[in-house]
């Protein structure tokens, strides 16, 4: 067996759908299973959709309607005949998204986005697969959430991996191609969760373990793995190659590339990834391994913008100790803040994290109440590993540091 993961940035148009198709025909897709994620920026609409669900009912329709159109151009560009059943198909999943949001009755944002959002996925890989069928690409399409089973933990389900693995050795086909969803899984009452942003990786991950696949390949619009996201660093380089454990260490800090689960049951099974472009299908890309360190060995750069920092001292100028370090914690995971950097003196305690649920507000109050608080939103979050003197001055220059941190490999600056 061999993944592949193709992300919405392969799959935004028709012309993205017709290249899928050729790098399968270039590459060969016997024993192949595809993950897909939705196309283009269909999750940021869908995430429209569920704002205005929940805010805004008189723009509901036409967020969804905005949704319906992005896919029928991209169906009209690819069907011919407009009998085709793929066009009740995708009418039917939208048709499935109205029954929900007209029969919910849970109030609650999370649950609600899994259960809106995942029609992303659903949609492209329905096109999809009906297309490489359409050309003779004879294939599968299989509801991931019917495979990947989880808790209820909406927006970021952690993976029941018993329950998966009995599910996909007792049902999957190895022996076809096989078209299925990214990003997506199902709980104990068969309600959609979600892994997470960017957990399309994460989903070849979960089924390469429990497939004992011979590799995963993750297709993307760079040409591999590259030192720096070139959307904010000039002459970002290519890394050939790259060890599990520095591939975890990046992910962790925040690099793009690839999702930070997606690492981890590869590296059980020593299963190798390789990331490759999808527009020079044959060159080599990157491949990630159980080797030792990064070839060519150089400054790797990650940037997280709009970064919460909080910087923490006691009331009456008392010690910042264990206890009110327990505490601070305590509260950091009560509110599902995800903390990036933390730095602590005798009378300070600074944590730099993401509010990804919005609950600054209520965390504030708490800590408030007892200890000074000095806040800074929309900050950015520097960090550089295997890091040099003119790495750090690159990073420095002309911005204002409110927090820096070394260790012997990697350094992370918080800028304003």
């Amino acid at each position: 067996m061999q993944v592949f993961k193709f992300g919405g940035a392969s799959v935004k148009d028709a012309n993205g759908v017709k290249n899928l198709a050729k790098v399968l025909q270039d590459v060969g897709y016997d024993n192949t299973l595809v993950v897909v994620s939705a196309m283009g920026k269909t999750t940021n609409a869908l995430e429209l959709v569920v704002k205005n669900y929940l805010e805004n009912k008189s723009e509901l329709q036409s967020s969804i309607q905005d949704v319906k159109k992005y896919h029928n151009e991209i169906l009209l560009d690819l069907f011919e005949n407009t009998q085709h059943p793929i066009f009740k198909k995708v009418a039917s999943i939208f048709e499935d998204l109205n029954h929900f949001l007209n029969h919910n009755k849970s109030p609650d944002y999370n649950f609600v986005y899994d259960q809106t959002i995942g029609f992303g996925e659903l949609t492209s890989t329905v096109i999809i697969s009906e297309y490489l069928n359409s050309i003779g690409i004879q294939n599968n399409w299989i509801d991931v959430r019917s495979f990947i089973k989880t808790d209820s933990y909406y927006r970021r389900a952690n993976v029941n991996w018993e329950q998966t693995q009995i599910a996909i050795k007792e049902n999957f086909d190895k022996k076809s191609l096989n078209v299925t969803q990214g990003f997506l899984g199902s709980d104990a009452n068969n309600f959609t969760t979600t892994l997470g942003r960017e957990g399309s990786d994460y989903t070849a991950a979960i089924f390469a373990y429990c497939l004992n696949s011979e590799s995963v390949t993750i297709w993307k619009d760079v040409p591999g793995i590259l030192n720096a996201d070139p959307r904010y660093f000039e002459n970002a380089q290519l890394l050939h190659s790259i060890s599990y454990r520095e591939a975890i260490e990046l992910a962790f800090y925040g690099a793009s590339v690839i999702h930070p689960k997606t690492l981890q049951p590869l590296q059980q099974k020593e299963i190798p990834l390789f990331v490759k472009s999808f527009l020079n299908p044959k060159n080599e890309g990157t491949k990630v391994d159980k080797s030792i360190g990064i070839i060519p060995n150089i400054p790797c750069y990650i940037v997280k913008k709009n970064q919460v920092l909080i910087s923490l001292s006691s009331l009456d100028f008392s010690y910042i100790v264990e206890e009110n370090i327990s505490e601070i914690f305590k509260l950091l995971h009560y509110y599902k803040m995800k903390v990036d950097v933390i730095q602590n003196s005798a009378i300070s305690f600074s944590v730099c994290f993401e509010n990804t649920y919005s609950n600054l507000e209520q965390l504030l109050q708490h800590l408030k109440a007892k200890f000074k608080v000095t806040l800074y939103e929309n900050v950015s979050l520097y960090t550089v590993r295997h890091y040099n003197e003119q790495a750090i001055a690159s990073i420095e220059k002309d911005k204002t540091l409110l927090l820096k941190q070394l260790t012997q490999e990697t350094i992370q600056i918080v800028t304003k």
